[in-house]
C-alpha cells in the first residue's frame, strides 16, 4: 500500500500541470497578470489626472487579486469553441481547438507585454514638464536653484567654500571639518572685493557627483575652495585647494601640518594664504590681510561649540545642542560665541522642543545678555532678544527694534532678516515682510526656511501661483509647520494628492485625521463636527508631545477658533491666511491680536492697510 502511494504521488502534479497546459489555464493566468500590470499603470496615470480618492490604487490591486482565482477556475471549466463557450467535460477531445486558442492567447500576451513595458520606459524617460502635476515628485526640485544677488561682483571675483572632507581615521570629525570650512567662509566674506557663496548653498553640494565647473555654474562663482582635514589626537593636517572653476585648474594648493594647539592661528594662516592667492590671480588691489578673532583659548570648549552649532543649524537633537553649548560655556565662561549659540538654541526651543517642561525664553534672554556683555558687537544675541520679546513676551514693538539693531550690526545675518520678516507677517505688514525675506534669500539663496515663508507671504497677498512655485522648491528639503498653510491652496489648485502628502507628512500617523482635514477644506460649509471631534481625540492620544500646536491651519479649516487661543504664538501663522476671512470677524481674532502685542504696536506706529481703528480701543481687519 505504501509503495503504491509513493509511486502514484509524484505522478499527480505532472499530470495536473499537463492538463493545465492543455486547457490553457496557465496561459490565461499569465495573460491575466500581464493585463493587471498594464491596468495598474493606467490607473496610476489616470489618478494623477482625475480627482479620485487616495485609496483608489489599493482598491484596484485588491480587486485584481480577488479576480485572479475566478478567472483561472473559469478557464479550467470552460473552453472557447467555434460554436461558442462550452463546458470542457462536454467537448470531444478530438474536436478540441485549445491549441489554436493557446496561440491566440500567446499573441495577446506579447502585445500587452510590449504595451506595459513601453509605458514603463516612457514613464521613466520622459521628463516632467510642469510643477503643477498632482504627483509629489513634480513638486520637488532636483538640485539647489541659486540666483545671485543683484549687486553681485563679476564671477571671477567670487568664491564658494565647499565642506571639507573628513579624512580622520574614524571619520568622526565632520563637525570639526564643517566648522573649519565655515570659519574660512566667514573670513573670506570680510574681503570687500570678493563675493562669497553662502554656507547653505555651498554645503548643499556635499558629496555631490557634479564636477567643479558644474557646481561653480550653479553657484555663480568663479572659484571653488575645497579641502580635507585629517585629525589625529593633537595633530592636524589640512589640505586646501583653490580652483579656477571655468577651466577646472588648480591655482594654489597647500598642506598645513600643525599641532592642534591654536586652531585660530591655523585659520588665520590658511585664510590669508587664500586671500593672497586670490589677490594675485584676480588683480584685487591692495593688501587683503584677514585677522582672525581668538574666540576661546580652550580647544575642548571650541570643539563642543562646533558640535553644538552643527546640530543647531540642522535643527537636529536640539536638546543635545543646548547641552553641548552649556558645557562649552562651563569650560570657558568668557566664550562669547558659545553664549550666542546657546541663546539662539534656547530661543528657537519653544518651537522645536515640545512639552519638556522648561521655560526656554528666560534662558535665551540670559544667554543673549551674557554674550552681549562679553562682545557688544555680536548680532545674533540681538536677533534672539527680538525673537523672544516678540514671541514669548508679547512685546512686539521691542522685538522688531531688536531685529533692526541686529541687522545694523551684521547686514548679512540671515536669521535676523528671517525673524524680522516673520514679525512683519504677524503684524500684517505683508509688503515689508516680502522685502525682508527677499533680502534673506539674496544673502543666502539656499535658505529654504526664508523661501518657504516668502511663499507664505505671497499666498497671503493672493499671488497663489508665485506662492506655490516657491513652496514647491522647498518640499524636498523642508517639510514642517509652514507647509500646513499651503494644504488648502493645493486642494483648490487641483493638486489633492500633493495636499494629502503634506498633510500626512505633517501629522505623521495612521490614525491622524488627514482625510477629515481635506474634506473640511473642500466643504467648509458642511457639518465637519465629526472630523473636529476626531482631530481633538487624536491630539489627546498622540505621544509625540507636539500635538497640533504647529498646525493652527487645521483649527482654521475646522473653524475651531477657540482652540487657536491656546497657543497664540503658533496661532499667529493663521492670522492672515486667505481661509481666515470669517475668523477675522470674530472676537477670537481680536483677542489673539491683543495677546500677541500686535494691537499695541499698531496704536504706536500705525495700522497695516487691511486694518483700521474703531473708536478709542477697537479695530477691524479684512483680507490683506
Amino acid at each position: 500500500m505504501c509503495d503504491d502511494l509513493r509511486t502514484f504521488w509524484p505522478r499527480v502534479p505532472m499530470s495536473l500541470i499537463k492538463e493545465l497546459k492543455r486547457r490553457n489555464v496557465i496561459r490565461v493566468g499569465i495573460l491575466y497578470l500581464v493585463a493587471a500590470w498594464l491596468l495598474l499603470q493606467l490607473t496610476d496615470v489616470l489618478s494623477s489626472l482625475l480627482s479620485v480618492p487616495e485609496s483608489a490604487g489599493s482598491i484596484v490591486v485588491l480587486l485584481l487579486i480577488l479576480g485572479f482565482f475566478p478567472v483561472v477556475i473559469f478557464a479550467w471549466v470552460y473552453e472557447m469553441t467555434p460554436d461558442g463557450l462550452k463546458r470542457e467535460v462536454d467537448i470531444d477531445r478530438s474536436q478540441s481547438v485549445t491549441p489554436e486558442t493557446g496561440k491566440k492567447i500567446n499573441t495577446v500576451i506579447v502585445v500587452l507585454l510590449v504595451l506595459a513595458i513601453g509605458g514603463m520606459i516612457a514613464d521613466r524617460l520622459i521628463p516632467e514638464t510642469s510643477v503643477d502635476s498632482e504627483t509629489v515628485d513634480a513638486a520637488v526640485v532636483e538640485a539647489p536653484e541659486v540666483s545671485p544677488p543683484a549687486d553681485a561682483l563679476p564671477a571671477d571675483r567670487s568664491i564658494a567654500v565647499l565642506p571639507f572632507a573628513d579624512l580622520s581615521q574614524n571619520r568622526d570629525q565632520q563637525y570639526f571639518t564643517d566648522g573649519l570650512s565655515e570659519e574660512l567662509l566667514n573670513l573670506l566674506v570680510r574681503v570687500d572685493d570678493l563675493r562669497v557663496a553662502s554656507r547653505t548653498s555651498s554645503f548643499s553640494y556635499r558629496d555631490s557627483t557634479l564636477d567643479i565647473p558644474e557646481i561653480s555654474k550653479a553657484l555663480n562663482v568663479g572659484h571653488i575652495l575645497e579641502g580635507s582635514v585629517r585629525k589625529d589626537g593633537d595633530r592636524i593636517r589640512i589640505t586646501v585647494q583653490l580652483i579656477e572653476a571655468g577651466t577646472d585648474t588648480h591655482l594654489w594648493s597647500e598642506n598645513f601640518d600643525r599641532e592642534l594647539t591654536d586652531i585660530f592661528a591655523i585659520q588665520d594662516e590658511i585664510a590669508n594664504a587664500i586671500v593672497n592667492a586670490l589677490t594675485g590671480e584676480l588683480g584685487m588691489a591692495g593688501e587683503k590681510a584677514v585677522t582672525v578673532e581668538v574666540a576661546t583659548e580652550n580647544l575642548d570648549a571650541y570643539e563642543l561649540y562646533l558640535k553644538a552649532r552643527e546640530l543647531f543649524i540642522a535643527r537636529e537633537q536640539l536638546p543635545e545642542s543646548i547641552r553641548l553649548f552649556r558645557r562649552a560655556v562651563e569650560l570657558d565662561p568668557e566664550f562669547a560665541r558659545a553664549w550666542a549659540g546657546l541663546a539662539a538654541a534656547e530661543g528657537v526651543a519653544e518651537e522645536w522642543i515640545f512639552d519638556d517642561g522648561i521655560d526656554h525664553a528666560p534662558l535665551a534672554i540670559a544667554a543673549a545678555e551674557k554674550a552681549l556683555s562679553l562682545n557688544p558687537d555680536l548680532s545674533m544675541p540681538l536677533a534672539v532678544l527680538g525673537l523672544v520679546m516678540a514671541d514669548s513676551d508679547g512685546d512686539f514693538l521691542r522685538g522688531l527694534d531688536y531685529y533692526t539693531a541686529a541687522i545694523e550690526k551684521d547686514p548679512k545675518n540671515t536669521s535676523a532678516w528671517l525673524w524680522q520678516g516673520l514679525g512683519q507677517l504677524v503684524g500684517g505688514f505683508i509688503d515689508e515682510a516680502i522685502v525682508s525675506l527677499q533680502q534673506c534669500l539674496a544673502i543666502d539663496s539656499g535658505y529654504q526656511n526664508c523661501r518657504q515663508h516668502l511663499a507664505r507671504a505671497h499666498m497671503i497677498k493672493g499671488d497663489v501661483e508665485t506662492a506655490l512655485k516657491l513652496n514647491n522648491e522647498t518640499i524636498e528639503h523642508l517639510l514642517n509647520s509652514t507647509n500646513d498653510a499651503f494644504v488648502s491652496a493645493y486642494v483648490r489648485n487641483g493638486q489633492r494628492y500633493l495636499a494629502l502628502y503634506i498633510a500626512d507628512g505633517r501629522l505623521g500617523s495612521a490614525s491622524a485625521p488627514v482625510i477629515e482635514w481635506i474634506r473640511a477644506i473642500e466643504n467648509p460649509d458642511a457639518d465637519n463636527s465629526a472630523g473636529l471631534a476626531r482631530l481633538k481625540a487624536w491630539e489627546r492620544q498622540t505621544s509625540s508631545g507636539e500635538k497640533l500646536s504647529h498646525a493652527s491651519h487645521l483649527f482654521l479649516s475646522f473653524r475651531a477658533y477657540d482652540e487657536l487661543l491656546e497657543d497664540p504664538r503658533m496661532a499667529s501663522y493663521a492670522l492672515w491666511h486667505p481661509d481666515g476671512d470669517e475668523f477675522r470677524t470674530t472676537p477670537q481674532f481680536k483677542a489673539l491680536v491683543r495677546q500677541l502685542g500686535v494691537y499695541e504696536y499698531w496704536k504706536s506706529l500705525g495700522f497695516p492697510p487691511q486694518c483700521k481703528p474703531i473708536g478709542d480701543d477697537d479695530f477691524e481687519c479684512g483680507r490683506p
